[in-house]
């Protein structure tokens, strides 16, 4: 009887352990004794060629992960095969080095499971890459699986660029400078922020969308990966190009870095001179508090109050000249608050009517994520306008019925008519 307990108690802890582990999906990385994220994989790597095994994974000797490139495009080496997968909330990817035909026979969404055994983990000067694979040593355990790009800032991207590498990314930028008339996508690219942080968007003058004109500003979706040392950004296909429009106006986004916290800390109505102008923050104040405010950039974020039965207004009370495209901003709950509801609304008439041009109500706790949501608003707006965000004032929040908590926003940026 107690050796029959004893079996049970090791079963349950064994169960207790494999069911804390996450594996995007696929069954198989449950298995401690057999299967290494790519978040362990990749963390095994330290400036040197690295065999792969269970010696250095723990017992392992597999990983897996879901396809993010596309062999069509033209735009990756050919062979390069890129996988990402999350595991307990940390996603990660890495490049799989094959020879170019069997690369080809894998395309987006498809579930990998791959032996390492006898695989080596290496970089040089390029991206972080398993070699020594051949096409048995790769099971396709499922197709069509969803491929997740997340939304990165220029600086995001360039101080945490080991986390986001050979992962699929959406960035929000300028072409700098700005594009002559006719420019294609061929080539090295520069895009920038607006505040100073630039990253390169690199395409193959043989991918399938290299003759496509570049705009001025554009949402790119595409991978992270280093290339004879640079950092680069690479498209996989055409439709990877979103929301094209004019160029971010000169000093923004607007970070609300300036003035200091301490001049708008209490959520009275008062107008205040930001970077890019005088802005009215209504029920809204400047937050500096570390995991708690949706700092995207720099020290300071807004944040709207909650549980209003009246609308909360942040209001720029200047007209920018050259009409709008687009506007971008970062946002989220504050800290672990329930979601809330905002809109955009915009003015041509020196703010003496608004007009709603968006609605968004999806905004998640810091316990969900840290990781900010980037909202993007198209339009096509000739001439001055303005603009404001309204936090809706739904009353107190009464789950599931009413959500109406702590709003966090930063990085506010607006781009000219296109």
């Amino acid at each position: 009887m107690k050796k029959l307990m004893g079996s049970v108690a090791v079963a349950l802890a064994a169960l207790a352990f494999t069911s804390c582990l996450e594996d995007d999906g696929n069954p198989s990385i449950g298995r401690p004794n057999s299967m290494a994220s790519l978040h362990v994989v990749r963390e095994v790597y330290r400036d040197t060629d690295v065999k792969l095994g269970p010696e250095v994974l723990t017992g392992a000797f597999k990983t897996a992960g879901t396809v993010i490139s596309n062999p069509s495009g033209g735009n990756l080496p050919a062979g390069y095969v890129v996988i990402q997968g999350s595991w307990r909330g940390l996603m990660r990817g890495v490049v799989l080095a094959l020879d170019a035909a069997t690369a080809a026979t894998y395309i987006p969404g498809d579930s990998l499971v791959i032996d390492l055994s006898g695989a080596t983990l290496t970089r040089n000067t390029g991206p972080l890459q398993i070699t020594g694979l051949t096409a048995d040593k790769i099971n396709k355990v499922a197709s069509g699986r969803p491929v997740i790009a997340r939304p990165v800032s220029i600086t995001q991207l360039n101080s945490k660029f080991q986390e986001y590498e050979s992962t699929l990314v959406s960035l929000t930028a300028d072409a700098k400078p700005y594009p002559v008339s006719g420019e294609t996508m061929a080539g090295a690219k520069t895009l920038d922020d607006g505040a100073g942080n630039s990253f390169t968007l690199f395409t193959d003058p043989q991918a399938s969308f290299a003759s496509f004109r570049i705009a001025p500003n554009a949402t790119y979706i595409g991978i992270p990966m280093l290339v004879q040392n640079e950092k680069q950004l690479r498209l996989r296909f055409e439709s990877d190009i979103i929301d094209p429009s004019g160029p971010l106006y000169p000093g923004y986004p607007e970070n609300f870095d300036y003035p200091d916290q301490s001049v708008k800390n209490t959520y009275a109505t008062k107008a205040i001179d930001l970077r890019t102008g005088n802005w009215t923050f209504n029920q809204a104040i400047l937050g500096n508090t570390a995991n708690r405010d949706r700092i995207v950039s720099g020290a300071q974020a807004v944040r709207f109050q909650q549980g209003l039965t009246t609308p909360a207004y942040l209001q720029m009370n200047y007209d920018l000249a050259d009409g709008a495209s687009k506007v971008t901003l970062w946002y989220g709950s504050y800290y672990t608050d329930v979601s809330s509801t905002f809109a955009l609304e915009y003015s041509t008439d020196q703010g003496a009517t608004w007009t709603e041009i968006g609605r968004r109500s999806d905004a998640h706790p810091t316990n969900q994520s840290l990781q900010a949501k980037q909202a993007v608003f198209l339009m096509d707006i000739k001439g001055p306008v303005r603009f404001r965000i309204k936090k809706l004032g739904l009353g107190a929040s009464s789950p599931p019925n009413v959500f109406n908590g702590r709003l966090g926003m930063d990085d506010f940026a607006v781009y000219k008519s296109y």
